[in-house]
């Protein structure tokens, strides 16, 4: 292990933490069949990790990793997972993952996680030949309706604003940053709320600080991650709690990705 400089994640969602330990602060999830650079090995359990769809940092444990060369670990995971709840075999035994799990060097209902076959012949779809756009926006965003709201999460179970969005974008083909002042800075800018459409991302702040992300639906609503996956409506101001009536959120920019 002390050797591993790249890896991939055999657990369905393994947490990512600021600092070395159990105990501390969640700041990411890697699904399954996502990719990592080992940096640094601490207490021979803790493995420091850069995933490479985002470049994001932090530390993982080591059981939750399968060594790979860097040529496997580059390869590109064009298949994923499409069911809320997806089974795998792995070892001779069957483990549920997540919706938009990555499945590495697949093809015809087997993989490889480096040195490790797996099987699995669930329903899947294939990045590179998805078109992003109303329709598809709509098929994989509204199931995660009443999703909880989770610091660091990226599956249905638990989410947050900027996981909710990063994650759907790659079910649509598109990898974008792990946080929304990263995602900011994608795309290019649509200056006026009627100017934009479906699937564009709108960013807002707190003292000049990018703290919130959400998709936009239309002109008028906004499906995002705040307390739970929720649709509300959206104003050249905001966003308006559709329960409360209340303003939520202050509107700083709207991008388009695609």
């Amino acid at each position: 292990m002390k050797d591993m400089e790249y890896a991939v994640v055999t657990v369905p969602a393994a947490p990512v933490r600021r600092k070395p330990g159990h105990r501390k602060e969640m700041v990411n999830q890697l699904l399954f069949g996502e990719m990592v650079e080992v940096t640094r090995i601490k207490q021979k359990s803790w493995a420091k990790v850069i995933s490479l769809h985002d470049h994001y940092e932090g530390w993982m444990t080591l059981g939750q990793l399968e060594p790979l060369t860097e040529k496997q670990a580059r390869s590109v995971s064009d298949h994923i997972t499409t069911e809320w709840l997806n089974k795998i075999s792995l070892h001779n035994k069957s483990m549920l993952v997540p919706v938009a799990s990555s499945l590495p060097l697949y093809d015809n209902g087997a993989g490889k996680l480096g040195e490790i076959d797996y099987l699995f012949e669930g329903p899947s779809l294939k990045r590179s030949e998805q078109q992003p756009g109303t329709e598809l926006l709509h098929q994989l965003s509204f199931p995660w309706l009443n999703s909880p709201y989770m610091w660091g999460g990226r599956t249905p179970l638990g989410v947050d604003c900027s996981g909710f969005v990063q994650v759907n974008y790659k079910m649509m083909g598109i990898d974008l940053p792990r946080d929304a002042w990263q995602q900011v800075q994608e795309g290019r800018r649509i200056k006026k709320l009627n100017e934009v459409l479906p699937g564009d991302l709108a960013f807002f702040d707190d003292r000049d600080e990018i703290v919130h992300v959400g998709i936009l639906l239309n002109t008028e609503q906004i499906i995002h991650a705040s307390g739970k996956v929720r649709i509300d409506p959206i104003d050249k101001k905001g966003i308006i709690h559709a329960d409360t009536g209340k303003r939520t959120h202050r509107l700083e920019a709207i991008r388009r990705l695609w």
